[in-house]
Parts: C-alpha cells; structure tokens; sequence
C-alpha cells in the first residue's frame, strides 16, 4: 500500500507557517559613540574633600591628585581638554566620575587638574571642554533628568514619589560623601535628546522653578 503523496507538501506548509508566525527578539541598540571634537562650553568647579579617597562612580577610587574629572553625561574613560578662558591655561583630564549636581556647571574637576589651569583660589572658571579621545568600550547606559539632590534621605523620597506619579518612572540614587547627597532622578531615555524633551516638559508642568538637567544612568 503506498501512501500518499500530499503529506509532504502539507507538512511543509505547516513548518513554513509556525516559522513566519515566530516573533523575534528585539535587539536594543548599540550604546552611542563619542565624537571626539564635541564641546561645551560653562562654568567648572572643582571638588576635593570629602570625596578624596572614596569611591568614584566608575568604581574606582577618587584621588584628587589625579587628572580626573566629573562629568553628568560622558562615558567613563572619556578624556577631555578642558580650556580656561580667562587664563587661557588648558589641562587633560580622564572621565571617572558623575557630576557636577548644580545647575549651571558642565564640569568638576580634580584638585589637581583645577590647580593646572589656577582656578583653585576661585573655585569656579569659564571654560571650553572637548574631546579628545573616546573609550574603546562604550558601557549601555539610559539618560534621566535630575530634578533634585538632598542631605535628607525622606525628603529625596517624597519627591521621588511625586514624579513616579507624574511621568512613570523616577528614582533615588546616593551620592557617597559626608553626609550623603540623595539625587532624584526622573525618566529612562535612550538618547539625550529624548531626556531634554523630558526636562523641559518638567519644567512647564512644574509649580515651581526647578532645576533639573539631563544626566546619564550607569548599568553599574
């Protein structure tokens, strides 16, 4: 007895359409590049003590004799040239760290890169920062807004509390030091970009003035 011969065709087709039926994994993205050549243009501050000696936010330990610096959005092991325009002297310092958490700045620098440029009597200096070399690795990472940092921890919840309300998703990450600094930090953005739309409607729906401004958030 033979058997059939539209088996196989059937069950090819029933192969065939469990294959285009089957959902695909989503890939995220690759973290973005660093173009080396970007720059800003603000104020620097400088920070040592009481953060001399404690954990950076890439991990490692902060030495303020080191050429290091803190920056709120650029990869780690990011260098940049930071310029001052009022002296015109010019330092090389390497990305370890995340600030600077006040409005207005673009960059902390260490004890010993802000005595290289002579800002250590001043303690802020008009500056151009750039790029000039890329980590090899780029860690993932999501951009939030900062939209405030406390010395009491209940305060830095209450806040946290609001926003998770208003926009989804919000929390409260520590900042080490003597006291600790609590900073609320709204949104989960892919690129900085979608982060700034993000402040600025902050800003509109807000009450009251606010400062917020767009930081990146660390897989570590």
């Amino acid at each position: 007895m033979t058997r059939p011969r539209t088996l196989v065709p059937i069950v090819a087709l029933a192969v065939l359409s469990g294959c285009t039926h089957r959902k695909h994994a989503r890939v995220p993205p690759p973290p973005r590049p660093v173009a080396i050549g970007y720059t800003e243009t603000g104020l620097a501050s400088w920070y040592g003590y009481p953060y001399h000696g404690r954990a950076a936010a890439n991990g490692e330990t902060y030495d303020q004799e080191q050429m290091t610096a803190a920056h709120r959005t650029l990869p780690f092991e990011t260098w940049v040239r930071v310029y001052d325009l009022d002296t015109q002297k010019e330092a090389e310092v390497r990305i370890t760290d995340r600030g600077p958490f006040v409005e207005g700045r673009i960059i902390d620098l260490s004890r010993a890169a802000a005595r290289q440029i002579g800002m250590l009597g001043p303690g802020t200096a008009r500056v151009r920062i750039e790029v000039i070399r890329a980590p090899a690795s780029v860690t993932p990472a999501a951009f939030g807004v900062q939209v405030g940092a406390f010395q009491n921890r209940d305060n830095a919840l209450r806040l946290r509390d609001e926003m998770q309300q208003s926009y989804g998703t919000a929390r409260v990450v520590q900042r080490p030091g003597s006291p600790p600094l609590w900073r609320v930090l709204v949104g989960s953005e892919p690129t900085p970009e979608a982060a700034g739309t993000l402040a600025v409607k902050i800003r509109q729906n807000s009450d009251e003035k606010i400062a917020c401004f767009v930081v990146r958030i660390d897989s570590n």
